[in-house]
């Protein structure tokens, strides 16, 4: 019985309850050990002779990995499949692991952080393949979004972890280990749990996943939805897809990058802005703590919408509402109520954020090939992470010849082109459903 026949006997919220053990308990142990190192990674290498410039490179190391993983964790997921993926990623990882806490200088550190970034791309890859190819789409919204809430309650309670860990300890590398812990019982959940691959079978392309760009093997992608009968499909390469997909991906996937860069340019602005109208740290930490908890209630909300309206229907106003929070914001730097305004626009910033939980793995899973997605999805999520990783380099280069005012209207500037790229890309690459 395919997992859409499943779905439509026992419900979709005993589908979802039923990839707990196989995908969302190993995404919530790996988030939760990267969210008490991420903190730690600039401290350590400071401590291992780095100045202040160069620990911040040393820590852009695991976005760098990350980037330059997907394209391969792709390859990997069409050759050896999820679950052996997952397994091996989190393996390599703990190599990882072992080699920060024991790095005899700041270069074998550095390649240990590259190296997690590298695995932690191949982990989130697998997991948004097999959720592409066997939820139905009927919740795959609402099934993805909690995927991207899981790993935002990991990253959320990892930086405390790590705290505990610190006041006990009194030794940074305790939260390394602690990673470590993580990451050996996500790969003995992996390898012993019930296996999701034989579990749930891919659905066929015509019920549950049937795809929304369409193309024959011969056929190249111009842009445009085809209609038709659904081929058989052999395994591209990942090159040939990102080939044959140029048009959704050169489209598209350019909105779905700017997304991630305004979501990104939010955790540099909100401190910086709050430094610079001269709030303290604890005021600053609170305004931030608060817009994440707005940030993080409202991530399954973005899937209901999704499944029941179209996905347009949450990617819109979250990127207006980001969008115009940044541009609003930068008008109010030197107001008399400015930290009024800062916290004000701190959640509005954060309702826009949670809006657009799970969109990007959504548009993903609706536009990847449903006979073999994980070649197209090491693309998309390179596109995605790549928006993410300039918009802080984008909001550097602009405050350092202008303001961070002028930096902060640019992002809001980028973000409302994005809407506008969502409502005229959207439909025509992913027709409404719902």
């Amino acid at each position: 019985m395919s997992v859409a026949d499943r779905a439509d006997s026992v419900g979709a919220r005993d589908v979802l309850w039923r990839f707990g053990p196989m995908v969302y308990l190993p995404t919530l142990l790996f988030a939760l050990g990267e969210g008490a190192v991420i903190p730690l990674i600039p401290i350590i290498a400071a401590q291992l002779g780095a100045g202040v410039a160069t620990a911040a490179l040393v820590a852009s190391a695991l976005v760098v990995g990350q980037l330059s993983g997907n394209i391969p964790a792709g390859w990997a997921v069409a050759r050896f499949g999820e679950r052996r993926t997952m397994a091996a990623a989190g393996t390599i990882s703990l190599a990882g692991v072992v080699g920060m806490v024991f790095a005899p200088g700041l270069a074998v550190f550095a390649v240990s952080v590259l190296l997690i970034g590298f695995c932690a791309a191949a982990f989130g890859l697998a997991r948004h393949s097999f959720m592409a190819t066997r939820v139905p789409l009927s919740f795959r919204a609402r099934a993805l979004s909690l995927l991207g809430g899981t790993f935002r309650l990991g990253m959320f309670v990892g930086p405390f972890a790590a705290a505990a860990l610190l006041a006990v300890f009194g030794d940074e590398r305790a939260a390394v280990w602690f990673f470590g812990v993580c990451l050996a019982a996500t790969v003995v959940l992996v390898l012993v749990g019930p296996d999701p691959e034989e579990r749930f079978a891919p659905a066929p392309p015509a019920a549950a996943s049937a795809p929304l760009v369409r193309g024959d093997a011969e056929t190249e992608d111009t842009g445009e939805v085809v209609t038709g009968s659904i081929p058989t499909l052999g395994r591209d390469g990942v090159l040939r897809t990102m080939w044959r997909h140029r048009g959704v991906l050169s489209r598209l996937g350019i909105a779905a990058a700017s997304l991630s860069g305004v979501r990104s340019a939010r955790q540099v602005v909100l401190p910086l802005w709050g430094v610079s109208i001269g709030l303290d740290a604890q005021t600053i930490a609170l305004v931030v703590g608060v817009s994440g908890a707005i940030d993080f209630a409202l991530f399954y909300a973005s899937g209901q919408v999704m499944d029941r309206f179209g996905r347009l229907w949450a990617a819109l106003p979250a990127m207006v509402l980001m969008g115009a929070g940044f541009l609003a914001l930068a008008f109010t730097h030197d107001l008399p109520d400015a930290a009024m305004w800062f916290a004000m626009f701190a959640a509005v910033l954060g309702v826009g954020n949670g809006l657009s939980s799970g969109i990007l793995l959504t548009l993903g899973a609706d536009v990847a090939p449903p006979s073999d997605p994980a070649p197209f999805l090491g693309s998309w999520r390179t596109l995605t992470d790549a928006g993410g990783a300039a918009s802080p380099l984008l909001v550097s280069a602009v405050a350092a010849v202008s303001s961070l005012s002028v930096a902060t209207g640019v992002m809001g500037v980028v973000g409302l082109l994005g809407a506008l790229a969502f409502v005229r890309w959207v439909p025509r690459f992913v027709p409404r459903h719902g």
